[in-house]
């Protein structure tokens, strides 16, 4: 009788172990449909090179500036935001595993317990008092009938590739930081020296038309005039340095630095990084693999659509198998407690069960209907993410071409102006005008001579904006670049058993 019970059960449980899987309820996620445009409407310009791939890995090099490429080098290395992504990497492979463990018994626990009853109707017949022990192992096994267990893996190996690209966004976006800061800096440390040089020029200035005023041949307005220009030139300077200073703090930073310990990294003094070579455009197509905040704005969806599955799950029934087996044992009248694990101690449980949530007053269906809303959400980000994407390389290249074109025009005012200004201090010298043009022409090579600096910081900030549009900048080693620093990884190791998971892998497998 016990053996055909014991086939009975086993027959049962195959066919629902043959049945686990059989079904998975909710949408099987696609990449939504989104706009992009078909070719770049600046791409026939001079300064762009034709699209390709891969041409944008690197682009801080297309500068030829070393301390640039040290300054990339070095923060990727030492910047605590990206190592922060990183450790976001780590914490969600660790949720994908966790998920993963579902798909087996969801419970399986020893239990002991030892006690001792006290009786008062047994006084008399039997022991009034008397111990007892059990011990016992259970399982128990929800199956994953309608792919609630299997939904929730695609969704948390969605959120696992989706903090992969969310690391990626933040190493492209903060490695464009890295530059444009840089490029401020030598922007910054160009126009001081400008203004420092227009200095010694309106001091020469001065010191001409003193000559001239203590011989009487000016009035004291010509001098007072050359000193009002001398003094809002000088004022120029301390707020130039301010933001200098500012703009290394921020630099440093960025690299993971103090504020002091930046300075031996930028000498010596660098011209502003000139772009050397044309911008390798990329195929408006391509946009969609290299943005990661693109890929991340799509993982982010499939993650969110498979949690549709997981609510309309909960609408039907859950079946589990359901295991247990035990000894019990007491020292009540010539019973022994050591008899414990006797044959005639041992006791079992085993078979399915099921349970239905009925009578839930839609709140079942309601939970549906938000991972549903949520889903076209997420829809809606990542169709209108590829659409900022697409707008922020347009406006790049724009910016870009236009930066160009005003450097040639500021360039050739900065010549005009020189050549102005040597004209008016010779004929001011021989008295053919007065001190009022001499004075026009200094203030206007000062005003050109910054408003070119700036101009040519302008150019190389448009640059790297196009580069951080494009997504481009590195070829993400999961294994070498996500490396965390040895005292990080040393921290962890001995507050928690890490295994191998401080080494991520892409694919999202142990």
């Amino acid at each position: 009788m016990m053996q055909n019970t014991l086939r009975y059960w086993l027959a049962l449980g195959a066919a629902l172990l043959w049945l686990n899987g059989c079904a998975m309820l909710g949408p099987d996620f696609e990449t939504p449909d989104s706009k992009s445009p078909a070719s770049w409407s600046e791409e026939d310009n001079d300064l762009f090179l034709k699209p390709t791939e891969d041409e944008t890995i690197g682009w801080w090099s297309a500068f030829n500036d070393p301390t640039l490429n040290k300054l990339i080098d070095l923060f990727s290395k030492q910047n605590l935001t990206l190592q922060t992504a990183a450790v976001r990497i780590l914490e969600a492979r660790a949720q994908l595993a966790l998920v993963k463990g579902t798909i087996y018994p969801q419970n399986q626990q020893m239990n002991g317990e030892l006690f001792t009853i006290g009786d008062e109707l047994t006084a008399g017949t039997i022991d009034r008092y008397y111990n007892y022990a059990a011990i016992g192992f259970d399982v128990d096994w929800e199956m994953d009938f309608w792919g609630k267990y299997r939904r929730s893996i695609q969704s948390a190996d969605a959120n696992y590739l989706s903090s992969i690209a969310d690391y990626e966004d933040i190493l492209v976006s903060l490695t464009a930081e890295v530059a444009r800061t840089y490029v401020n800096v030598r922007t910054l440390q160009e126009r001081i020296a400008l203004a420092k040089k227009n200095e010694e020029l309106q001091q020469d200035s001065l010191d001409l038309v003193n000559l001239q005023f203590e011989a009487g041949v000016v009035t004291e307005l010509d001098v007072l005039q050359a000193k009002t220009l001398l003094s809002t030139t000088r004022a120029a300077i301390p707020s130039f340095e301010a933001a200098l200073a500012s703009a290394k703090y921020g630099l440093a930073v960025l690299l993971g630095l103090l504020p002091g310990e930046v300075d031996l990294l930028l000498e010596p003094v660098s011209p502003i990084p000139d772009l050397s070579t044309q911008v390798n455009l990329i195929l408006p197509a391509e946009l969609l693999r290299r943005r990661p905040d693109i890929r991340r704005a799509e993982m982010v969806a499939a993650a969110q659509s498979a949690q549709i599955g997981v609510a309309r799950a909960e609408l039907y029934p859950s079946f589990s198998l359901f295991g247990s087996i035990g000894w019990t044992a007491t020292d009540i009248g010539n019973a022994r407690l050591e008899n414990i694990f006797e044959s005639n101690s041992f006791s079992y449980t085993f078979g399915p069960t099921f349970e239905w949530k009925l009578f839930n007053y839609g709140r079942l269906k309601n939970e549906v209907r938000i991972q549903d809303a949520r889903y076209q959400q997420t829809i809606l980000n990542y169709q209108n993410t590829v659409l900022n994407a697409a707008r922020e390389v347009e406006d790049a290249m724009k910016s870009l071409v236009n930066s160009y074109e005003e450097a040639k025009f500021v360039e050739a005012s900065v010549e005009t102006s020189q050549r102005s200004t040597d004209l008016s201090l010779l004929q001011y010298e021989e008295g053919l005008i007065d001190y009022q043009r001499v004075l026009d022409s200094i203030r206007s090579l000062t005003l050109r001579q910054d408003e070119y600096a700036q101009t040519k910081g302008k150019i190389a900030t448009n640059a790297i904006g196009l580069y951080k549009a494009f997504g481009g900048g590195w070829d993400v080693d999961y294994q070498r670049d996500l490396q965390l620093p040895k005292e990080t990884i040393k921290q962890m190791d001995e507050r928690t058993d890490w295994g191998s998971f401080l080494k991520v892998e892409v694919d999202g497998n142990e």
